[in-house]
């Protein structure tokens, strides 16, 4: 049985790489929905349409299990799936949780009341409708007492990545991170709330500096996935080789994730 892994675009292509090398034996599905991208300047309704659209496609495939790396959609859209619409045979998981575990050091399934942690102060880099939902300090909250959140809304930056704009896009982390800066000095710790962000991870460590803890999704959501399917195995199985679709021109964004992965990628349309 193969895993599903959705994202709007390419970004979600960082976090499926993590996946393959943790899992090797695992195939998966991938959609990124490119035509539609980006989801962060959308609205919630419209977030949910499109994700839960993605997600029934990768269904078909037969991806009883489906990774949302998508931090737009996960924020936006996963709790409102979650409450009223996946089926009981079905599973989809987001990339935020994972995360915030690995921030506030707490394993999977502990539901003890929330704690100070050794964090004091976040720095959350995001799209603009994830900061809208305020999902991230919303799942801290179960976590974690005592943590400053400060939100930047990295507008520009996803739309420059999937352009392959990388000068523009060292450009806006920049500039960001500047703006950041102005309302948290010295942030503890860095969330890169977006799975297009490990791209540019390099420059954001650079403009934070050395003394930030830079957060990136790609390792913690490989693991985590990990434990779950060593906790849940009948969702998943041997397979046949990974496949990708996407909803955009298959030519063109084959050719974007093969400079992003520098790996050949084949795209088929979705």
């Amino acid at each position: 049985m193969a895993i599903g892994v959705f994202d709007s675009g390419l970004g979600g292509l960082t976090v499926l790489d993590a996946l393959q090398k943790r899992l090797p034996d695992q195939p998966f599905v991938y959609l990124g929905d490119n035509a539609n991208a980006p989801y962060g300047v959308r609205d919630a309704g419209a977030i949910y349409d499109l994700t839960t659209r993605g997600v029934e496609r990768l269904w078909a495939e037969g991806c009883d299990l489906v990774i949302l790396a998508c931090n737009t959609a996960s924020a936006a859209a996963l709790r409102r799936m979650q409450e009223t619409w996946i089926p009981r045979d079905k599973r989809v998981l987001g990339v935020f949780v994972p995360l915030i575990e690995a921030l506030t050091e707490r394993q999977w399934g502990d539901n003890s009341p929330p704690r100070e942690v050794a964090i004091n102060s976040v720095a959350l880099f995001a799209t603009p409708a994830t900061v809208r939902s305020r999902a991230f300090q919303r799942e801290l909250s179960f976590r974690a007492v005592g943590v400053d959140v400060e939100a930047q809304a990295c507008g520009g930056l996803v739309d420059a990545i999937e352009e392959g704009d990388m000068i523009l896009a060292e450009a806006l982390v920049r500039s960001h991170v500047d703006a950041l800066k102005r309302k948290m000095p010295e942030p503890d710790a860095a969330i890169l709330g977006c799975t297009h962000y490990p791209l540019m991870e390099e420059i954001f460590r650079e403009a934070l500096g050395p003394d930030v803890s830079v957060y990136s999704q790609p390792s913690v959501v490989s693991e985590s996935l990990a434990d779950y399917l060593a906790r849940h195995p009948e969702m998943t199985g041997p397979g046949t080789a990974s496949r990708f679709f996407t909803t955009g021109d298959p030519a063109r964004v084959s050719g974007q994730a093969t400079q992003f992965l520098r790996r050949s990628i084949a795209f088929e349309p979705a």
